[in-house]
């Protein structure tokens, strides 16, 4: 298949000009090499580098005069934009903090957007106490709520699988006057209770919304049909999509096609894809960007590479040029099949178009580098990345971690966990995952659990990923409980993480208890609502 990306004579010679696939076999480099090669991505650019260090020293300094009462008439913008970076990186307890020190300045004035801007961080850093608290301090400050605090405030609890207290603010608004609750705010709920897969609720936000008077509108439909089809649910989503196209007042969106179209293709249903596409094409919707990027990727999945070209030749016939986002599709693609040669390909004519790799670039690259043991390619990407001004991310850290542990690389692996932090790039728990997996293999057994007990501090969860190939192996559910480092979680952080681990696997809380019971001694599982 020929993915004419452009004419025949560029691709013919930068084929000639690709370099041949490094081999499986690697050698390991001797020190002199090893050191040249010590973590190329350590240097990065000074342009990131600047960048990083101004909002850092930024947030930094005016976090410095939180504590002290002198600091009351400071410059209005130097706090105000410490407040916007530190809501934007969702750095919730400096974004508190330096709020704090905005409502002592003399020239303070509170302001809803902020609340609201405040409310939402909250709620995407899963605080929904401080959001109350907030909401409180809000009050204090003799602002009267609108509809998108109280709707911020409601999305804050949802997301974080509070609907009760949810609905109870729907409640509230309702008494408030100008404040009833939107479509938008009933959306936010329909979102929330979609993404939490709690598809049980989302009638009762439904019959609230029709007994307010609130019929559903195009967004609500939207977040309907596309929470269903995220969720694998077709017949659900064709259900309000065909009601939605019946009714007068609503009329399918590109956001409606794109997720209907993103729905059949995410998981494979080809066939039902074309038809939809065909569908919205004779409504007289017409594909944007985003439209052909889906069917890129869903013909790329299903290994369809003529016809993923096809839709490629076909956006260039109707003026739309591959961007850079259609790269990474076509390049994930090419690598996740094992094709490095054509992925090769695809990256080096990205460049001659003069698209800038970004860091989900690299990532797919290094990703299958290392899956095809490749580990030199690896090391080239490192020091494309140390020359270049892409601004780095825990995925793109991730990938190459995850590369240097299938060739049992430790010590890269540190390196590069320690170059990661450098960067202002937070490990998650795949990045402690990768490593802890790696020293266990290696028998580096006090490493792996002083990387356990850093891994505590980052996230609840990371049981998860390091002990369910005990459990996927056939271990069973008590040897996977048996398998919890007594040493470095309490038994109160076993009993939620077997919790969580339990419900993303379907098993019921009562066989858990039972289970437990016989294998941790200190276990005391009690649950208010082990449904949710």
């Amino acid at each position: 298949m020929e993915l004419r990306l452009l004419n025949p004579a560029n691709h013919r010679a930068i084929a000639c000009s690709t370099t041949k696939p490094y081999s499986k076999k690697v050698s390991q480099p001797d020190d002199s090499k090893r050191q040249q090669q010590d973590l190329q991505i350590r240097k990065i650019s000074k342009k990131d580098l600047s960048r990083i260090l101004r909002t850092e020293s930024a947030i930094k300094a005016i976090e410095g005069k939180v504590n002290s009462s002198k600091y009351n008439n400071l410059w209005p913008k130097a706090v105000l934009e410490a407040l916007s970076d530190a809501i934007k990186q969702n750095r919730w307890e400096s974004a508190l903090k330096i709020f704090e020190l905005l409502r002592r300045q003399q020239w303070y004035e509170p302001r809803r957007q902020t609340y609201a801007k405040l409310l939402v961080m909250l709620g995407k850093c899963k605080q929904p106490n401080q959001a109350s608290l907030l909401f409180e301090t809000m009050l204090s400050d003799g602002l009267k709520p609108a509809v998108d605090v109280y709707t911020s405030l409601v999305g804050a609890y949802a997301v974080n699988g509070l609907f009760d207290k949810a609905f109870s603010v729907v409640n509230d608004m309702k008494s408030v006057r100008d404040c009833t609750p939107d479509a938008f705010t009933y959306s936010i709920l329909v979102k929330c209770c979609a993404k939490l897969k709690r598809f049980d609720m989302i009638g009762r936000v439904l019959e609230e919304m029709s007994n307010s008077g609130l019929e559903c509108c195009t967004v609500m439909y939207n977040t309907l049909i596309d929470g269903y089809g995220k969720a694998n649910r077709f017949e659900d989503m064709e259900k309000f999509l065909h009601e939605m196209i019946q009714k007068e007042n609503c009329v399918p969106d590109i956001f409606t096609y794109n997720s209907v179209v993103g729905a059949y293709g995410r998981f494979g249903r080809i066939n039902e894809m074309e038809k939809w596409f065909g569908e919205f094409n004779k409504m007289g919707l017409k594909p944007d960007i985003m439209t052909y990027n889906i069917l890129i990727k869903s013909y790329g999945n299903s290994g369809l590479y003529e016809k993923m070209g096809s839709v490629v030749d076909f956006m260039e016939k109707r003026f739309f040029s591959p961007t850079t986002v259609t790269y990474n599709i076509i390049i994930e693609v090419f690598g996740k099949s094992g094709d490095i040669e054509k992925m090769e390909e695809i990256f080096l004519n990205m460049k001659h178009r003069g698209l800038k790799p970004n860091s989900i670039t690299y990532s797919s690259l290094v990703s299958a580098y290392g899956k095809a043991g490749m580990f030199g390619k690896v090391d080239s990407i490192l020091r494309q990345v140390e020359n270049s001004d892409v601004v780095l991310d825990t995925p793109f850290f991730n990938c190459a971690i995850n590369a240097f542990g299938k060739f049992g690389d430790v010590e890269r692996m540190m390196e590069l966990l320690e170059a990661m932090e450098g960067c202002g790039c937070k490990p998650d728990d795949i990045t402690f995952a990768t490593i802890i997996q790696a020293c266990r293999a290696k028998e580096m057994i006090n490493t792996a659990k002083d990387l356990e007990s850093k891994m505590i501090h980052v996230s609840g969860t990371f049981f998860l990923f390091i002990y369910i190939p005990f459990w996927e192996g056939g271990s069973g559910l008590a040897e996977f409980t048996k398998s919890i480092s007594k040493d470095v979680l309490s038994s109160k952080a076993r009993e939620k993480l077997l919790l969580n681990s339990c419900i993303s696997r379907q098993v019921s809380i009562s066989h858990l208890c039972a289970v437990a019971s016989d294998c941790c001694e200190e276990s005391s599982y009690c649950y208010e609502d082990s449904s949710s």
